[in-house]
Order: structure tokens, then C-alpha cells, then sequence
């Protein structure tokens, strides 16, 4: 799992492809590499009347890989700066992807997407996901890209996929001295890597750079105003570029959000609850299903005690998983994360549990491989290199082994099963070759238009006082919020018909739903 935090992209429906990779054996081992096979290009000064929209190359290994998307999608390449504080100097590319609206006569122009992360790819992501914003494609072409550090835009690039095997499965809790010589040792490998096979653009990814990237992209689409539809860390994105060009804000909307009030340390803390809440709400129902649950335990503590007795095993005798690989302490804990994103994957994390309880770890591995990017493959995206060199250009805190044993023991009352991986994570950073920007960013945005807010109550990545605590730092008369009482990382694209309405009606028709608007799911 990612070493800084369980924050990734949005949930989608990954069922067929988390069942494909489960039924695959590996052929990775080969080194993960990105470069721009996009034709045509545009420099982040143009006007963006001249952005030349071509046909879209298959996603490659660091976006994720897969098929090229149908001829409705269009892509092309924007020039920024490597360093905004030099906008004539070095430009390195932005990948952009596109499908216009479908009503060109009432169309309102283009709707900006970032997934989140971060590190997610969004040339790869919104295609697979445009079905669930289909309602907004009417009006607006769906636009997203791959943020600097990412896929195609002079992507972050740290270890080869057998490398990146053996990360992964290592033990991302170490209790001996030994183990935790190893965890070390691991994370200091990782960081050389990165900075050996990318340290020209590791100082520059941070947020507020792909902030003024937004903003070129404003410009180069043609747009007076950027509207926006950010989720999990997109959240954060938008908040800064609100903060940096609040006359720029158009209609925006803000799902599953960060908590922009919360340094690295209190983020995880955070999570670890979150997390935890989401396991608590998976067992209660399956408890509350009685024998349709394939799980043992009468209640929702004893369901969650097997998981880490679960965990305690295979911390010592991992057992078999897909190939060649076995399901490992850390494998598994990351598949249930993966699992809790969305409540449509509950049925596989019941499924994964209960066969992992037997002794085979194929469909835990598979969610887990989900989660840091692996496909069937062996492939692995860049993700979880460009989460962690975004995570750490952003963030000041840098924690010693003694700072970080001495939190172990709050994150591990927070989260049984999540708390120590998370606590462990607190050292992503430590000896990285960039320092951070801030401790927490500043969002405030005088002068903004209103920004939609959205918290889920039932959300584990991104937990659920975060929107307010958004709703507070954008400033009066600029975030409102709305709740979702829900499961699962996000509202929007949980299918909740009074999100939707309230979604659809403020970017479609500029009705901006009343502060304080509860939405239950069904």
C-alpha cells in the first residue's frame, strides 16, 4: 500500500478487472516506464484557442495500462512550466483527455476532473468512468489529465515491478529489530531509486504547482472560469488553485474530501478512524445478514478479531496468492483497504476473507494489487511513486524512527487492524530529497464563487468532518456544504439520487443547493 497514506484515487467498479487479476499468473519484472506518444502539444501561454485534439493512445505501464479508449475520446499534450517561478525555462507535458457534450447548442463548456491520489492518472480513469457522469456530459465536455509526476506528464518513476514485488509484500509493521532494520532499509532503497530515475522533477510536483497547471489548462481550453469536479485529493488541488485564482473559480464541486486542517500525522490518525469505522459498518451488516454471511463471529467485534488473528498469521506464515506471490501481513491488510472504498466491493472483501481464513489469498492479493496499482500483468502503474513524491513535496513533517514508535501505540488504540500500518507510514518522507511546502495548505478564497462541499459520513479515506473543516477555511460565502449518510469514498458516485440532483442542478443549471442539505442513502 502507499507508505504515506491510504489516500487514492476515487472508487470505480474494478470487479472484472480485480477477477481478472486474481485469475492471472505474473508476467511482470520488467521496469515501469512512461513517455509522451502524444502528437500535438500547446504551450501553457497560448490563449487555447490552437489545442490539437487527436486520437488516444492505448494508457501506457505508468498510467495503468490497458486498451485505447472509443473514438469519442480525444487527447493532446499542454507545455508547462518545469518551474513556475521560470515560466520561459525548461517545459515538460501535461496529457490531456477529452470527450466533447453531447448537446453542443446548450453546452457551458468544459468540466475539469482530477480522481485524486494523489498520483491517480485521469486519462485512464475518466474514460472507465464517464458512464456515472453521463447526466453532466450533456452540457459540458468531461475533461481530465495526468496531473505533473504522473502517467504521461514527466511522471515520477522509483523502482522496476519486481523491485516494486517485493516492496509491497514486505512487512509494513515491523516489530523486531530486525523487521524494522528491513522496513528501513526498504524505504531508503525506494527514496534512492526515486531520486536516481527521477530527480530532476521531484522537487517540483507539489500541489501548488499542478494548481498554476490547472489554470494553464483553463486557459488552453478556452474557458473563462474553471469548473471543476475534484475528488479526495482532488479536493485539496481545487482547494489551493481557489486560494491561488479565486476570480478563475467557476462551478466546482468538492467530493470526499481532505481535511485541509490536518498535517501529515493527523491525516493518517485520521484515516486509521476512518478505516475503522468502515470495517465496523462491513461487519455489522454482515452480521446483521445471519448465515448469508460467509464470515464467523456473532458480532462485530468477534468478526473483526478473526481479521486480526487473520493478520497476526500471516505475519508469520503467508500463504499462497496468485503465482508465484504469496499473501503477506502487509498484502492483506491493503486488499481490505482497497475493499472498503466502496460498499460494491464489500461482497469480494467477504469473499477474499473468507477464502484467506482457508488458506488461499488469491482475491485479498488482487484487491491489494488494486490498491497499489498492479495489473494482471505484473505491471505496475506509477501511482504509488507519485503519491509518495506529491505527498512529501508537500508536506514539512519528517519523523524519526524514536518520534514514530512513540505514535504507534494512538494509531493502534484508533484502528486494530489499520493503525500500525498507518503509524509506520508516518516515515514516508523521512530523508526524502525535497523539502515540503507547508504543514497544512491554505485554501482560503475570498472572492470565489460558491463551492459545492461534499462529506460522507460513512467515508474510510477521507473521513467525514474533513467537508466541514473545507466548508471553514474557503472563507464565508464560499463553501457549502453538503452531507451524504452513506458508505464508501465519495457521494457523487455512490448513484444517490439526491446527490445527483443537488450535483447536476448547481453545474448544470447554477442552483446552488442550501447550506446544510442532507442527503440518506437508500
Amino acid at each position: 500500500m502507499p507508505r504515506h497514506a491510504l489516500r487514492t484515487t476515487a472508487a470505480t467498479a474494478v470487479t472484472a478487472a480485480l477477477l481478472a487479476t486474481a485469475a492471472c499468473s505474473d508476467d511482470g519484472g520488467g521496469s515501469s516506464s512512461a513517455e509522451d506518444t502524444s502528437s500535438s502539444s500547446i504551450s501553457a501561454g497560448s490563449t487555447g484557442t490552437a489545442l490539437d485534439w487527436g486520437t488516444c493512445p492505448a494508457p501506457d505501464a505508468a498510467q495503468g495500462g490497458g486498451k485505447p479508449p472509443g473514438p469519442e475520446w480525444e487527447c493532446a499534450t499542454l507545455k508547462v512550466p518545469l518551474d513556475w517561478s521560470k515560466p520561459e525555462g525548461e517545459q515538460i507535458p501535461l496529457a490531456l483527455i477529452r470527450t466533447r457534450a453531447k448537446d453542443e447548442k446548450r453546452r457551458l463548456g468544459s468540466l475539469v476532473f482530477n480522481f485524486g491520489g494523489p498520483g491517480g492518472s485521469g486519462i485512464s480513469t475518466l474514460p472507465g468512468a464517464a458512464d456515472e457522469y453521463a447526466a453532466l456530459r450533456e452540457r459540458y465536455d468531461l475533461v481530465s489529465f495526468d496531473p505533473r509526476g504522473v502517467g504521461r506528464s514527466a511522471p515520477v518513476l522509483c523502482e522496476n515491478d519486481k523491485q516494486l514485488d517485493a516492496y509491497y509484500a514486505q512487512d509494513s509493521s515491523p516489530q523486531t529489530p530486525a523487521q524494522q532494520k528491513a522496513f528501513i532499509d526498504a524505504q531508503r532503497d525506494y527514496r534512492e531509486a526515486c531520486q536516481r530515475n527521477s530527480g530532476k522533477v521531484l522537487p517540483y510536483v507539489g500541489t501548488e504547482n499542478a494548481a498554476r497547471d490547472l489554470d494553464a489548462l483553463r486557459k488552453a481550453l478556452g474557458d473563462e472560469k474553471l469548473n471543476y469536479f475534484g475528488i479526495s485529493y482532488g479536493t485539496e488541488l481545487g482547494g489551493v488553485y481557489a486560494h491561488l485564482f479565486p476570480q478563475n473559480v467557476g462551478r466546482a464541486v468538492f467530493d470526499a474530501v481532505v481535511d485541509p486542517t490536518k498535517d501529515s500525522e493527523q491525516g493518517s490518525l485520521g484515516q486509521a478512524k476512518g478505516f475503522q469505522l468502515a470495517l465496523n459498518n462491513f461487519a455489522q451488516d454482515c452480521v446483521e445478514r445471519g448465515d448469508a454471511c460467509q464470515l464467523q463471529g456473532s458480532t462485530p467485534k468477534e468478526i473483526e478479531d478473526n481479521i486480526v488473528a487473520l493478520q497476526k498469521s500471516l505475519a508469520t506464515k503467508p500463504i499462497p496468492g496468485i503465482g508465484d506471490r504469496k499473501l503477506t501481513e502487509s498484502a492483506a491488510t491493503g486488499g481490505i483497504a482497497q475493499a472498503l472504498y466502496s460498499k460494491e466491493l464489500w461482497p469480494l472483501l467477504e469473499q477474499g476473507l473468507d477464502e484467506a481464513e482457508g488458506g488461499q489469498g488469491q482475491l485479498l492479493l488482487a484487491l491489494s494489487d488494486a490498491l497499489n496499482g498492479r495489473d494482471q500483468y505484473g505491471r505496475y502503474s506509477n501511482i504509488g511513486a507519485a503519491n509518495t513524491a506529491i505527498n512529501c513535496a508537500d508536506s514539512k513533517e519528517r519523523y524519526s524512527l524514536e518520534q514514530t514508535k512513540a505514535k504507534l501505540p494512538e494509531f493502534q488504540a484508533a484502528s486494530p487492524v489499520f493503525g500500525s500500518f498507518l503509524g509506520w507510514g508516518l516515515l514516508a518522507c523521512t530523508g526524502w530529497p525535497v523539502k515540503g511546502a507547508w504543514s497544512t495548505p491554505d485554501v482560503s478564497a475570498p472572492g470565489s464563487r460558491p463551492i459545492l462541499v461534499i462529506g460522507n459520513t460513512g467515508d474510510p479515506a477521507t473521513p467525514y468532518e474533513g467537508a466541514r473543516h473545507m466548508v471553514e477555511k474557503l472563507g464565508p460565502g464560499v463553501g457549502v456544504e453538503l452531507t451524504y449518510k452513506g458508505e464508501g469514498h465519495g457521494a457523487y458516485n455512490s448513484g444517490d439520487r439526491c446527490v445527483q440532483a443537488a450535483v447536476n442542478g448547481y453545474l448544470l443549471e447554477d442552483k446552488v443547493p442550501a447550506a446544510g442539505t442532507v442527503c440518506t442513502a437508500a
